[in-house]
């Protein structure tokens, strides 16, 4: 990682400040991960290299024994079944105790770092790439950065400060994980599929065929399938893991372009926006049928999840809508300075704001209470949606803040 040089208000920063992220390498997990022999456990890991290659499904769909196990033994679901019920404020897991918070923020060939107590820039990772994403790790010990321009995904070191080699993909639109920790989900395109790799290498495992081009997905409450969108072509589309082969489909009336989408805490319905009808649509989890719309507004683009998981934040067309789960009405509706649709990043730890990043520049936390912007900075650039490290949870999903 180096120092901020550039672009902002916040290049005049002392050397100290900038390489503050450094001093993390000095924080030690209390519950070691790793073998004997695999280095470090916060050193990225290192890309094998090479585009993942086009292979079926295992026979009969079933994984190798190499492959088998979810590391840790960590459950799929909370006990008593509710989604988010590992995601409430302060939930911090033990991988992720010690580490300061921090915005990750992709900003052309840089991954700028952010302190969000002062909105300090602390830190950039020189990826050379245009990364558009930032995911952690299932296990939360690292990050990875999606470049979909230059096909590769780059491992970042959160308590070192070190980048690792990046690993080359193929069209990476975003990238996941299972929720059992087994696998590394990567929606890729030319030809439209999921490419099964390796969570800590990422060498590729295999690929699963999909019928439309993805760009966002979650995750059946089992754990068993996964949902992924498809916008140009207006569907939902159902993978199960075990076999690698499509379960389902859904297609969205009306012309639909659904993008992210969420998983209610009830696990009974996925939440999908839709910036062209503007609202978001109901998706029946189990019977995979459409159930109705809630309409928010025009532009309806990024979701987030309350820190209660009471509500579901949309963003789009110059605001934030928050949608109860309960009810399944619009609660309040709040405009944002500017207008637009900025990128939404995570919920604080706390559950007290909402990060956003405005592609003219500006990144920017809103009250999840009144949706009034209580911190922001001009950092230049062309910033993408900010990646919130840590945040509760017992384990990552990837995507954009999908947590359990």
């Amino acid at each position: 990682m180096q120092p901020h040089k550039g672009r902002s208000r916040a290049a005049a920063l002392p050397l100290a400040a900038a390489l503050a992220l450094t001093g993390l390498a000095g924080c030690e997990s209390p519950v070691p991960f790793y073998r004997p022999g695999e280095g470090s456990p916060d050193d990225p890991v290192v890309g094998l290299g090479g585009p993942a290659p086009y292979l079926p499904a295992h026979p009969g769909g079933v994984p190798r024994a190499s492959e088998s196990g979810p590391p840790g033994g960590v459950p799929v679901a909370p006990a008593g079944g509710r989604v988010y019920a590992a995601t409430g404020a302060g939930m911090l897991a033990p991988a992720a105790r010690g580490l300061p918070p921090r915005l990750y923020v992709p900003n052309g060939p840089y991954i700028d770092v952010l302190d969000p107590a002062g909105l300090r820039l602390v830190g950039r990772f020189h990826t050379g790439a245009a990364a558009s994403r930032v995911a952690p790790s299932w296990d939360l010990r690292r990050l990875w950065a999606t470049d979909r321009a230059n096909g590769l995904l780059i491992p970042l070191g959160p308590r070192s400060g070190r980048q690792g080699r990046p690993a080359r993909v193929t069209a990476p639109t975003g990238l996941y994980f299972t929720p059992d920790g087994r696998d590394a989900l990567v929606l890729a395109r030319r030809p439209d599929r999921i490419d099964v790799r390796d969570p800590r290498t990422m060498a590729p495992r295999g690929s699963a065929p999909l019928p439309c081009a993805a760009g966002h997905a979650d995750f059946t409450p089992d754990g068993a399938s996964l949902v992924a969108t498809c916008a140009a072509a207006g569907l939902l589309t159902r993978v199960d893991l075990a076999s690698r082969a499509v379960s389902g489909t859904v297609r969205l009336p009306g012309g639909a372009r659904p993008g992210d989408l969420r998983l209610s805490p009830d696990g009974s319905a996925f939440y999908v926006a839709d910036a062209r009808r503007g609202g978001v649509w109901l998706v029946d989890a189990r019977r995979f049928a459409t159930l109705g719309f809630v309409r928010t507004g025009p532009g309806a683009g990024g979701l987030a999840i309350s820190r209660d998981a009471r509500r579901l934040f949309v963003v789009g067309g110059g605001a934030v809508t928050a949608v109860e789960f309960g009810s399944r009405r619009v609660a309040a509706r709040w405009p944002l300075p500017g207008g637009g649709s900025p990128a939404p990043g995570g919920v604080s730890p706390d559950g007290t704001a909402l990060w956003l990043a405005d592609p003219a520049g500006l990144v920017y936390a809103v009250s999840t209470r009144n949706g009034r912007v209580v911190q922001s900075v001009r950092i230049g650039g062309r910033p993408g949606p900010p990646c919130v490290h840590p945040q509760p949870g017992r384990y990552s999903l990837g995507g954009t803040g999908l947590y359990r």
